[in-house]
């Protein structure tokens, strides 16, 4: 019997659901497996959009399931599963309801699929809408507290495409090349759905894409001048870059191989250099002490949420504490590799207190305030110096990853 056209990309839409759910994995660690029957490029993203858009959107979409069953499904129940992905094609992603019917059900057989059809025809006849912005789940609502309305509203559309430039003083030339928009120079914005490749100075490696955020901790290092700063857990290398562009002798350390590569690709591409080191950061010792080091911990990626929504429903306190045991224990590493006076960064790209402020409060070093005018407009660090961002902020600019970041000063002397 033939397929419906399309059914193929909501097959592995199920699947990212079911991987992200059931099983707990990131879309990007499940993505491979589940689209591995999809043979376009675009039906690959359509599944991935699909079950982005499922996550993003999950609270919500089980609410309006459940207006319309006799008796609530239970939450792994396939039919809801399909539903969720019926929902987020109609409702976001503006499919026509006649064709989401067409390439859904075939997912389903028998009484699930009659069950499917019919929730779905009355939520189409009734119009169904959304709320302004996704309904975060209860347990991350609690966790972020007073910031989580915010961070609904930043999280309500994936980010637009940030590039970082090789050379600052080019932000001009390549804001019209690209039509794009810059918050700082040295940084670009363009409409998401870019396509990176063919753009204008790629082969070139004039730019690397980069969320805004997360080239903050690295400019808080300022320009090199040929000193040596040590980039912690590097990989893939968008901070390693900046560095090196800033004149820094570059350490860059990372414990994955498969990530190292794609940091040696970006430096070949970029024409920029650093010194690669593959190994564990909490057995590594260092032959000398470095001027700054930048540690861009391993995280949650809480933060990430605008482009990965499936952290919505991965992460819980078990996954924060195991981060924040590691964290503690490479920042605490870290502090013994400064030279006398040498400058200390720590960032994670987490929205949670434990991953954060948490741990900076612990750091034994002289706390070094970042100034207001080395953030862009609508930014401001925290009155005890630090810097917290929220998918919330720059909300009319697209929005930005969220980011804890701080800074310190090493002892001036042994």
């Amino acid at each position: 019997m033939a397929q419906p056209p399309g059914i193929h990309a909501r097959r592995a839409a199920l699947r990212l659901l079911d991987a992200a759910l059931r099983r707990g994995e990131t879309l990007d660690q499940a993505f491979a497996g589940a689209t591995g029957d999809v043979r376009r490029p675009e039906d690959r993203a359509l599944a991935r959009a699909i079950a982005s858009e499922a996550l993003r959107w999950l609270v919500d979409f089980d609410a309006l399931i459940d207006s319309a069953t006799r008796q609530p499904l239970p939450p792994d129940a396939k039919p809801r599963a399909v539903l969720r992905l019926m929902l987020a094609q109609w409702l976001r992603l503006g499919t026509p309801p006649h064709a989401v019917i067409a390439t859904a059900l075939p997912l389903l057989a028998g009484g699930p699929r009659r069950l499917a059809h019919g929730v779905f025809s009355t939520l189409s006849r009734q119009d169904a809408k959304l709320p302004d912005a996704p309904t975060v789940p209860e347990t991350a609502a609690d966790r972020w507290g007073d910031r989580a309305p915010a961070i609904a509203r930043g999280m309500a559309e994936p980010p637009p495409l940030d590039l970082t430039l090789r050379d600052p003083d080019r932000t001009e030339h390549w804001k019209v090349q690209l039509g794009a928009d810059s918050f700082m120079p040295g940084h670009l914005r363009l409409p998401r759905g870019a396509p990176v490749e063919k753009l204008a100075g790629f082969s070139d490696g004039a730019w690397w894409v980069q969320d805004f955020a997360a080239s903050l901790p690295a400019r808080l290092l300022g320009t090199g001048e040929g000193r040596h700063v040590l980039d912690l857990c590097a990989a893939p290398g968008g901070k390693t870059l900046q560095l090196a562009a800033a004149g820094w002798r570059v350490t860059a350390l990372d414990i994955s191989k498969r990530r190292l590569e794609r940091l040696r690709e970006n430096l070949k591409r970029t024409g920029l250099e650093a010194g690669v080191v593959r190994a564990d950061a909490l057995e590594w010792e260092p032959k000398h002490r470095f001027d700054a080091i930048l540690l861009d911990a391993p995280c949650t990626a809480t933060g990430t949420v605008r482009r990965h929504p499936e952290v919505l429903h991965r992460i819980g306190a078990r996954q924060i504490a195991e981060m924040a045991e590691l964290q503690a224990a490479l920042l605490a590493r870290a502090t013994n590799w400064l030279k006398p006076g040498g400058t200390l960064v720590y960032a994670t790209c987490s929205l949670e207190r434990e991953e954060g402020e948490e741990q900076a409060k612990a750091v034994p070093l002289r706390p070094e305030p970042i100034e207001r005018s080395a953030l862009p407009a609508g930014l401001d660090p925290r009155p005890d110096g630090w810097l917290r961002t929220d998918p919330g902020m720059l909300a009319d600019d697209g929005g930005l990853d969220g980011f804890f970041i701080a800074r310190w000063r090493g002892p001036d002397r042994d």
